[in-house]
């Protein structure tokens, strides 16, 4: 998370403010507010919304041109009193440095070696960033009076931020100094950057991201002019959009759950130092001790002296990446491409298929996912696309009412036992189909993609979203070759009348306790199914890998993203 600031970092202050009429100003926030609080555009309508609402952005920023000052200096001559903080709060400074990568910006290095599980680095909680310590801060009477600070942690956290930014005392400095002064996440994207992600599956969600930012923005705007408990506030003077896209980003790359001092509930925090690790491939080795108060991380593997300090931000794909972090990461291990898919409520055998995906635990509707590795979809998918794939026959009776029914249907996401070679041929034809469908929706090929890559002359925004859709379309080509290399085999296993291996002679049929069976087969689906983002990254979700030691956490593990909520407000190499 240590990306060098191309510029310095923002402060809050006295600056040489333009100047513009307040009222002229207010009068633009105003447009902007009812515009972003339309009712969501007719299909096909959304980017002409986004360019309209970006327009009045650009406006309003020309207003604001001047209006957010900067902090002397660059924010690594910073580092040096971030980590004298970090030790008088009591926070481990032995075994590691704050250094910059070539192609990382900045991060951790070992100075001494490390080995795997060895617990490194710790931080505690008087120095976090929290919404509790928002509550407790000059924006508390704010907090205590406005539904959508109640509501939304993670826009409490960019106000919070942006106001201890503001008051040279904040025992926060020391941290906030240190920050990057804008990030690569899409809303510092130009509008020709965002472009090249047309026809990506990520474009919905930077839309939305940009939309929902513009509208938090102009409500807190007006909210910072008017309200009588937000008369205190050190925003009243400057708040700009710029500033506001700032403190958004930064929490959105940076955003963690963690325990309340109580450990009855989550909250939301910051939490300085640590989130300057990047990520790579492995496992979660972070987690909160409640007893010492402190959130701690041990080494994901040995490092040798000199070596960058990696950390696992949790299981993203590069579409998620890119929106809330703010880069692309080449060997992501998890990437995907989502796929909506649902029996259809018109189809004559909808009832029978619905129990029987009732009865598998998978809804008849809902987003599944395609993978980067092989095979390209989970059990839980391929469980959907055998019923998807069902006739009324011998298949789906024989899982309502046949024989062995209730134990057959959690074999179902089990590649070993086929409903009939004729459903394998189905549910895989259906796939290359659906593949090389999703392929025809882009507008350049890979080929294309990749001959843009090699252009010098590529900002790093158009870089990072054309990474962003060959990755998906490679992920869709490999999807339809795997469909029709599966067809063509299941096609001989018929031609060659070969046997349909039967889920009653096989071993598993022949525990003695049919209970064993259930975890098995409920494990398999519940790890594969990454299909859904949504289920791992919602800030509502519960705590990551929570054990007795403490509870796991990540960085930018709570995403602003549109699908939990429409309103929101770590990027590697920051």
């Amino acid at each position: 998370m240590g990306k060098k600031s191309r510029v310095k970092t923002q402060k809050s202050g006295t600056g040489a403010a333009a100047v513009v009429s307040p009222k002229e100003i207010m009068n633009l926030i105003s447009e902007l507010l009812q515009k972003c609080s339309n009712v969501a555009p007719s299909s096909g309508k959304e980017w002409e919304e986004y360019s309209q609402i970006r327009g009045l952005v650009e406006k309003i920023r020309k207003k604001q041109k001047g209006m957010s000052v900067v902090f002397d200096g660059s924010r690594e001559d910073y580092f040096p009193d971030l980590m004298a903080w970090a030790g008088e709060c009591g926070a481990s400074l032995e075994g590691f440095a704050i250094a910059e990568f070539a192609d990382e910006g900045y991060g951790l290095k070992a100075t001494r070696d490390i080995k795997a599980e060895e617990l490194f680095l710790w931080i505690p909680r008087k120095m976090l960033m929290t919404v509790e310590s928002a509550k407790n801060s000059v924006l508390g009477p704010l907090y205590g009076q406005d539904r959508i600070l109640q509501a939304m942690g993670n826009v409490t956290l960019a106000l919070h931020l942006l106001c201890e930014r503001a008051d040279p005392t904040s025992p926060w400095q020391p941290y906030i100094r240190t920050l990057p002064s804008e990030y690569d996440t899409p809303l510092y994207f130009e509008e020709d950057e965002v472009c090249h992600l047309l026809a990506t599956q990520a474009i919905q969600d930077v839309l939305s991201q940009f939309k929902n930012t513009a509208r938090q923005y102009a409500y807190f705007y007006k909210v910072i002019q008017t309200h009588p408990n937000a008369s205190k506030l050190p925003l009243k003077d400057a708040f700009t959009f710029d500033d506001y896209r700032w403190a958004v980003s930064s929490v959105m790359t940076r955003q963690n759950q963690i325990p309340t001092e109580d450990g009855s509930r989550v909250t939301l925090a910051l939490i300085p130092l640590w989130d300057m690790c990047n990520h790579t491939n492995g496992l979660i080795t972070t987690g909160y001790n409640l007893e010492d108060d402190r959130c701690e991380c041990v080494a994901l593997q040995d490092y040798k002296e000199n070596e960058q300090i990696y950390i696992f931000y949790g299981t993203r794909s590069n579409a998620e990446f890119v929106i809330h972090n703010g880069f692309f990461f080449e060997d992501n291990a998890h990437d995907r491409v989502k796929i909506k898919l649902g029996v259809s409520k018109s189809e004559r055998l909808y009832a029978m298929k619905a129990e029987v995906l009732a009865r598998a635990g998978i809804p008849s509707s809902s987003v599944f996912a395609l993978h980067c590795s092989e095979p390209p979809i989970s059990a839980q998918l391929l469980a959907f696309l055998r019923v998807f794939c069902m006739t009324e026959g011998n298949e789906l009776k024989d899982y309502l009412v046949g024989d062995h029914a209730i134990n057959k249907i959690f074999t179902l996401g089990n590649a070993e036992f086929p409903v009939s070679w004729e459903n394998e041929i189905k549910l895989w034809t259906f796939l290359e189909t659906r593949a090389s469908l999703l392929l025809k929706t882009y507008k350049t090929t890979s080929e294309e993609d990749r001959s843009i890559l090699e252009k010098a002359d590529l900002s790093l925004h158009s870089r990072v979203a054309t990474k962003l859709r060959l990755a998906e379309k490679e992920i869709l080509e490999r999807a339809a070759a795997s469909g029709r290399a599966k067809r063509l085999h299941f096609q001989k296993q018929l031609e060659d009348a070969a046997p349909l291996p039967l889920y009653e002679e096989s071993d598993i049929a022949l525990l003695e306790n049919a209970d064993a069976k259930l975890p098995i087969i409920l494990r398999k689906l519940e790890e594969e199914d990454e299909g859904l983002p949504e289920a791992e990254l919602r800030p509502d979700a519960p705590l990551v890998n929570g054990d007795e030691a403490g509870t796991k956490i990540r960085p930018g593990a709570l995403p602003n993203g549109a699908r939990r909520t429409e309103e929101q407000p770590k990027e590697k190499g920051d």
